[in-house]
């Protein structure tokens, strides 16, 4: 099935080297042909099942045991994964054993790769910047996770733009040391900025691109050796992006994908103890491997998170839009996702509740700007709404029901865009607290009302959550925002009229904060926390002086 890709050999770094290679590209390929591709978006069906496979020690290999996957959206088996069971992982574990702890590269060895990954990140976002290029991923994501085509692309534009951004001479500036002077002459302490060595990547389902490049990509950057999971229900798009990785110039070596269930990667992991793993996901499976891995982990988890309308009302239609966009957008399947909407008061009495109704209403399975859910089913979703319609002021806003004439399999969930409204001061108290503030990863979100007066518990609330990833505050009032985002630790929080909570472009940084485990992803920041460590070198050449004689012992 494999098609041979050939190595592309890098010449010298000549300005027009990228260019040439591109026009190559565009000369040689057909538009219905990709030369990395080992599969056709429209065809992938129960008749042509597309296939995953492995890489490992720089070959692709399948499994003993093929996982059939089902179209979230009709229940047609459309894709087989070489899932690698635990008596398989051995290869995985070797590969990363091999690896020192010193890396691939640092800044005393093999500099030249620092150049290698700048070429292949200039290559890879020319590849992406091509419409039959970036059409094909977002089609693809589209299959395995649906969102609209705006969605999936904006996913793929992201991508692009990170890699665009580390072009060139980029991946070696975050290598950047810096020198001190020494106490005496022929002394200076030097600090760097230092890879790992063997390290893991895991990551979710909801973004199936744009998080595994950049982490696998920062990873990579600073001279580590990554072992990739992705979430098998996606991981066919990383499969292809591997490949076109491949096809821009990567060493086949220098990144291990697997597919295997969560048991089989904790098993590996175990054995393999790789000195730092990246894991996007759940809180749950975050603490276990906390634990598991003594520490030696950073993490981007869940995020029930929060957005506060200020007194200053204004723009009302926008505000409906954004919170519509941020609850809603890919069914609710973002960490960054709107979870609950605190509105001042004085937006009670504006039309936002009614437009924010009718915009969700506009979302509809043709053009998959509501869809199915991946991780919770239908009644899981509808069970929860029913509990929190027992708290007393509780109501249904809108939404509340399943959605209808589709095939989406039971599996999966399928309910139309949902609002709940809960008092404030139901919201608060203890035994109502954990219910309300739960993460539906779907199109579900809380609303409420304070007063005035009421901020303090507001903010209360927000200080009790345990997961504070993004948030935003909607005013342009200077003092409400002094007064709110002083008093609150959300790592990514938007402020001003236009704030919303979505949103992970390339452009800053994006990760939760409070937590020492917290990583970042997308900008050098990011990078450099989460992929690599400080060492510090300190110089001491002399000369001794001219009638140096041995102290006294101290």
């Amino acid at each position: 099935m494999f098609r041979v890709l050939a190595r592309i050999e890098f010449q010298t770094r000549a300005p027009q080297t990228a260019l040439t290679w591109l026009t190559s590209f565009n000369l040689s390929r057909s538009a219905h042909s990709l030369p990395f591709a080992t599969l056709e978006v429209e065809e992938v069906s129960g008749s042509q099942p597309a296939e995953v496979y492995n890489l490992v020690q720089g070959k692709w290999t399948g499994s003993s045991k093929w996982n059939t996957l089902v179209d979230p959206l009709n229940g047609e088996p459309f894709i087989k994964i070489a899932e690698v069971d635990e008596n398989e992982i051995q290869p995985f574990v070797e590969s990363l054993l091999k690896c020192p702890k010193h890396g691939l590269h640092n800044p005393f060895k093999s500099p030249e790769r620092y150049l290698l990954y700048g070429d292949i990140s200039t290559k890879a976002a020319q590849m992406l910047s091509l419409p039959k290029v970036y059409d094909f991923f977002t089609r693809l994501i589209q299959r395995v996770a649906p969102k609209s085509y705006q969605q999936a692309l904006g996913e793929v534009q992201v991508t692009q733009k990170f890699l665009a951004n580390f072009s060139g001479d980029q991946v070696r500036f975050l290598a950047r040391s810096f020198a001190v002077p020494g106490n005496h002459l022929g002394q200076q302490s030097h600090g760097f900025r230092w890879p790992y060595g063997p390290v893991a990547i895991i990551t979710p389902f909801n973004f199936p691109l744009e998080i595994p490049v950049l982490q696998l990509m920062g990873a990579l950057y600073m001279g580590n050796k990554p072992v990739l999971k992705v979430d098998s229900k996606v991981s066919v798009v990383m499969e292809q992006m591997m490949r076109l990785l491949h096809y821009c110039g990567l060493p086949v070596e220098d990144v291990d994908f697997i597919n295997s269930d969560g048991k089989t990667m904790n098993k590996l992991l175990m054995e393999a103890n790789p000195q730092m793993t990246l894991f996007t996901g759940s809180s749950r499976v975050a603490d276990k491997l906390a634990t598991d891995l003594k520490g030696r982990i950073k993490l981007e988890d869940a995020g029930f998170d929060w957005k506060v309308l200020g007194p200053d009302v204004q723009e009302e239609d926008y505000v409906a839009w954004v919170c519509d966009q941020d609850a809603y957008a890919c069914s609710g399947q973002k960490c960054s996702a709107q979870s609950i909407l605190f509105m001042h008061e004085n937006w009670s009495s504006t039309s936002l509740l009614s437009k924010m109704k009718d915009v969700a209403e506009r979302r509809n399975l043709g053009d998959l700007t509501i869809g199915p859910v991946l991780t919770l089913t239908t009644e899981a979703m509808l069970d929860h709404m029913n509990k929190l319609l027992q708290i007393s002021g509780s109501k249904l806003l809108f939404g509340g029901e399943a959605l209808k004439n589709h095939s989406i399999p039971s599996i999966y969930g399928a309910i139309k865009p949902t609002a709940i409204y809960v008092p404030l001061e139901e919201i608060v108290k203890d035994n109502n607290y954990e219910l309300v503030t739960r993460e539906i990863f779907g199109p579900f979100q809380i609303v409420t009302e304070y007063k005035q007066d009421q901020l303090p518990m507001v903010l209360n609330a927000l200080e009790r959550m345990h997961a504070h990833l993004t948030a935003a505050v909607v005013s342009n009032d200077p003092l409400f925002l002094q007064k709110v985002i002083g008093n609150t630790v959300n790592g990514t929080t938007y402020a001003g009229l236009r704030a919303r909570t979505t949103g992970a472009p390339q452009n800053h940084w994006f990760g939760p904060a409070g937590d020492p485990r917290g990583a970042g992803i997308g900008t050098p920041e990011a990078i450099k926390l989460v992929w690599s460590c400080h060492r510090e070198i300190i110089y001491d050449i002399g000369p001794l002086e001219e009638y140096w004689e041995i102290p006294a012992s101290t």
